[in-house]
């Protein structure tokens, strides 16, 4: 079959791997019909290339039909239309149960420390082969896959692979009082999407903010409150804009959904290089005990948020070195909430919402739709920020 591979630093090939075929019976192979370029794909394109091994299939955005199952999936069959979560979990274990389907004890990485294991994300949540291909198979088959209807296009369903779960997450994860304000910190696939959220979920304010027109356009058509980047002179002048609009206190809450690539340190930026050019003897352990993120967003969202609120980190971040503001975090008594999706544990909310009102508005979502052949320029126009790319999807 035909699969999206990393190859090194900002290079991605579409090559000729073997099929994937069943190993356990739990198992079930998918042919996949619409995959998505996810901004965590670009973390691996671009930053965490020291955890990464050439060859390595990317992707964990698929949805797509169920060719073959294993012995042990007996609520799937062949021709089933279904959305698979970016996660690989169980659904029995204490975890699972308990909604945190991202530290399944079934799948978690035990030999790296991590989580559970995530399709096509590095060897620290197992190496699994990614969803940017023809076919897919799927772990954990008995729990994972979400069966969605026929008829509607892919574009209705397929963010219930991560885009909309994540968004969800990160909304509720903030705690936004009924009627209360919410800023959000890059306005990427995430960041809209999480505005959108938020807005059905009865914020009564939204502010966006972002440097690229387009991002900020389409926020800017659906209500959210948007402020450019680019036309303030440091961070401190958008937190005043902000806060003048909140009765100088700021927002309830505020989500940063940029992660480590934010514009800022310049000395992480140089760490982060020198890393990814090391022999990979080397580089992935210093990234393992040295790495340091970017960290302009995130600080601005301890900054930004008023007293008593709350900061919700979906944006990635891997450091372990970093230096944090605890002297503000604590006087301020700042809540903060972080971590990947826990995509069953919500998807059952979102999946009301995707109906032919479209109130989340996921049919026209992306901006950009290519063959998977065409996989390396997505990649760079997605990462370069080019021709108004916001979320692409890749058609095998």
């Amino acid at each position: 079959m035909r699969a999206v591979t990393w190859q090194g630093k900002r290079d991605v090939r579409v090559e000729n791997v073997p099929d994937p075929r069943i190993e356990e019976p739990t198992d079930a192979i998918i042919r996949i019909t619409s995959t998505g370029l996810c901004g965590s794909d670009l973390h691996l394109y671009e930053v965490l290339t020291p955890f990464m091994t050439p060859g390595d299939i990317l992707g964990h955005e698929p949805m797509g039909i169920v060719e073959e199952v294993g012995a042990g999936v007996p609520d799937l069959q062949v021709g089933d239309r279904v959305v698979v979560p970016f996660q690989i979990a169980c659904g029995n274990c204490w975890m699972c149960l308990t909604g945190l389907q991202t530290q399944c004890e079934t799948t978690q990485v035990g030999s790296e420390g991590m989580g559970a294991a995530l399709f096509g994300y590095t060897r620290l949540y197992g190496a699994v082969p990614g969803a940017q291909a023809e076919y897919l198979r799927v772990p954990q088959a008995q729990y994972g896959p979400i069966k969605v209807p026929e008829g509607p296009p892919d574009d209705r369903f397929v963010y219930l692979s991560d885009v909309l779960p994540t968004a969800w997450q990160a909304v509720a994860y903030a705690g936004i009082p009924q009627g209360g304000s919410i800023a959000v910190l890059g306005l990427g696939p995430i960041g809209d999407m999480a505005c959108r959220v938020a807005q059905v979920k009865g914020a009564g304010r939204v502010f966006g903010v972002d440097l690229v027109p387009e991002r900020l356009r389409r926020a800017r058509e659906r209500g959210v409150e948007t402020f450019d980047l680019r036309s303030f002179h440091d961070e401190k002048e958008l937190v005043e804009a902000i806060r003048d609009r909140t009765d100088g206190r700021g927002p309830d809450a505020v989500i940063d959904a940029v992660g480590t690539e934010a514009h800022g340190s310049a000395a992480a930026r140089m760490v982060q290089n020198a890393s990814a050019m090391l022999p990979r003897k080397l580089s992935g352990p210093m990234a393992e005990r040295f790495s340091i993120d970017r960290l302009a967003a995130l600080h601005t969202a301890i900054e930004l948020v008023r007293r008593g609120g709350t900061v919700s980190v979906t944006g990635v971040y891997g450091g372990t070195a970093d230096p944090m503001p605890m002297l503000t975090m604590f006087d301020k008594q700042i809540q903060m909430r972080m971590g990947q999706a826990n995509v069953r544990r919500w998807s059952d909310e979102i999946i009301p919402y995707l109906t032919d009102e479209d109130p989340l508005g996921v049919e026209d979502f992306a901006t950009h739709r290519v063959p998977l052949s065409e996989a390396p320029h997505a990649y760079e126009m997605f990462q370069q920020k080019q021709d108004g790319a916001v979320k692409v999807l890749m058609q095998p």
